[in-house]
């Protein structure tokens, strides 16, 4: 066997170890555990208050789409960071590059804010 694939038997077999040890604290902890099921422990807990009616509510999508576009615009500061702290390495071309992407998060930024997507209502 080769030093190439000796290595990755090696993470193999830790790999297996972590499961078997998982696999045992976890039957060890179902058999330790005391186990006494009632209605009240089945329900819903909501801070304190009994639950009324179904837990079941439909969300608005506006909410998913604004927190999409600050996920959008966070990943765009995680690339710009980088990029400054080493802009001399780049030089011309990497200032195109990066402007050019700026440029269209901008427009998708301006998009949003004409459709009224950055509206919190």
């Amino acid at each position: 066997m080769s030093v190439f694939l000796r290595d990755y038997l090696t993470v193999v077999w830790f790999g297996i170890a972590a499961l078997l040890v998982g696999g045992l604290l976890l039957g060890l902890a179902a058999l330790v555990r005391p186990s006494n099921p009632s209605y009240e422990k089945s329900i819903a807990y909501e801070s304190g208050v009994d639950p009324l009616g179904s837990g079941w509510s439909q969300s608005q999508i506006r909410y998913y789409v604004f927190a999409l576009l600050f996920v959008i615009f966070d990943v765009e500061a995680v690339f710009l960071f980088p990029w400054a702290a080493s802009i001399e390495r780049y030089g011309t071309f990497g200032l195109v590059a990066m402007l050019v992407f700026i440029v269209l998060l901008l427009d998708g930024l301006v998009y949003a804010w004409k459709r009224g997507l950055l509206r919190w209502v």
